[in-house]
């Protein structure tokens, strides 16, 4: 049995109440995510100040490029994450299971960064189609051009920060993430006003900030990693391509694939059918989804950060611990979002119109706000049941959740461009997310059985009957 003491991020892990537990674990990744979001918001503040819808324009149109760079450090990341937090619950009954630890995390930040040295190469080779493919037209192109190209050259980093935090909170190690995002945060906006305000260098400033300020985080979490954790090793010498290691680790981490790719595929639809509405119709997605993230990185605070507790209680086969970590955290994530969304949506007006006078931008981007604002509400629970797949190792369910919000989207998107026109645009997420979530219900339900199995498989009781006949 564990031997780890009161307070310490094991103890979180294993035996410590849940409540207590989930407030360790989700209360600094949600201020964290917040912290990231009020920059994403001040960042737009910064652009905005420029008094160029185009360069705000050019920032929309390029987050589909961070989300793929996203995705490519999740696979790694979320996958060999979950897999740490099993086999650390796991070598409560089984010694040897922490022993793979070291080849895990070797091999996902190495192939993180290998993989996103790839990605960001083949990237800058295909720059002009790139940014004709996200939809930029001969006013944004420039600006497009200079964001996303800055971003590609920073994709290894990207990849890796990702990939490291991911490692650092399956050891249930939140507060330390939440620390180095927070000094990555303010070392990115120090770094803005002097490429952006002082140097203006435009959103090309912004993009050098982001891969800067992500390069401190890699050595932050890196150095935390070498000298605290126990099993994890970013060695080299430990990186393996064994399946034991690499089946697990994509079979999840690749759900996060799809779904970031597939969320490249629905934002690339939106953006091109957006544009055939102007600039002022993107600069106000690109502020009304700024807004919305500060209420959805604090849900996701909960459902991303739940997720080592979940895989540590699988992996150690405690039944009672699992239930009552999703009952506890469902409740919670129900509560926020009620409480955000009431709050944005009373305030949606007064929020915009800080980030511009322009009032066609202000009307879109009210209506924006609004739909982001009653997905949200939904895609809280639709990230919990994801979460809960992922943390269990259930490939298949977590592909489905990852890709169907993708294949939902686009004939929502397109029929309501075709009948309602920018406002069927508009709420064709909101509408697309709640047909996911009742997906992600039936499929809970399909695969109860299966975690019920896979829980017995690792109980203790399990486990000492195991040895029990092997000294027979």
């Amino acid at each position: 049995m564990s031997t780890d003491t009161p307070t310490s991020n094991r103890w979180y892990l294993s035996t410590a109440p849940v409540l207590r537990a989930l407030v360790h674990l989700c209360i600094p990744m949600a201020a964290a995510m917040i912290v990231s979001a009020v920059y994403n918001v001040v960042n737009a503040g910064f652009i905005g100040s420029l008094h160029d819808s185009a360069l705000l324009a050019a920032v929309t149109l390029g987050a589909p490029v961070l989300a793929l760079v996203m995705a490519v450090g999740g696979v790694f990341g979320v996958g060999g994450g979950a897999l740490v937090s099993r086999l650390l619950g796991a070598a409560e009954h089984d010694p040897a299971s922490a022993q793979q630890i070291k080849h895990v995390s070797s091999f996902a930040v190495w192939g993180a960064v290998l993989t996103g040295a790839v990605v960001g190469g083949l990237g800058l080779l295909l720059l002009d189609p790139l940014v004709t493919l996200l939809g930029a037209d001969a006013t944004a192109a420039p600006a497009t051009r200079a964001f996303v190209g800055v971003m590609l050259a920073f994709v290894p980093v990207l990849t890796a920060a990702f990939c490291l935090e991911q490692l650092v909170r399956a050891e249930g190690a939140a507060r330390q993430v939440m620390t180095g995002l927070i000094l990555s945060t303010l070392l990115n906006v120090v770094l803005d006003v002097l490429f952006i305000l002082v140097l203006d260098l435009g959103v090309g400033g912004a993009a050098l900030a982001t891969g800067l300020s992500n390069l401190g985080l890699v050595g932050y979490l890196g150095l935390w990693l070498h000298r605290n954790s126990e099993h994890t090793s970013l060695a080299p010498r430990w990186f393996t391509l064994s399946p034991a290691v690499l089946r697990p680790v994509f079979g999840v981490g690749v759900s996060e694939l799809f779904q970031a790719s597939f969320l490249v595929v629905t934002a690339l639809v939106l953006n091109n059918l957006a544009s055939a509405y102007g600039d002022d119709a993107l600069a106000a997605m690109g502020v009304a989804v700024r807004i919305a993230q500060v209420p959805e990185f604090l849900v996701m605070g909960v459902t991303l950060g739940v997720l080592p507790l979940f895989a540590y209680a699988y992996g150690k086969g405690d039944r009672e611990r699992l239930r009552s970590a999703v009952r506890v955290s469902a409740l919670t994530v129900g509560g926020l979002v009620l409480v955000a969304a009431t709050v944005a949506l009373l305030l949606r007006e007064q929020l915009v119109s800080v980030f511009t006078a322009d009032r066609a931008v202000l009307a879109i981007g009210v209506t924006v706000l609004t739909a982001q604002v009653v997905a949200m509400i939904v895609n809280g629970f639709t990230g919990l049941l994801t979460s809960l797949f992922q943390a269990t190792g259930r490939a298949v369910p977590a592909i489905v959740m990852s890709t169907s919000q993708g294949v939902l989207f686009i004939p929502v998107v397109l029929l309501g461009n075709l009948w309602f026109g920018l406002p069927g645009i508009i709420w064709s997420l909101t509408v697309s997310e709640g047909m996911v979530l009742v997906l992600g219900v039936v499929l809970w339900v399909a695969y109860r059985r299966s975690i019920d199995r896979g829980l017995a498989e690792g109980s203790e009781e399990r486990a000492e009957a195991a040895l029990e006949q092997a000294e027979a």
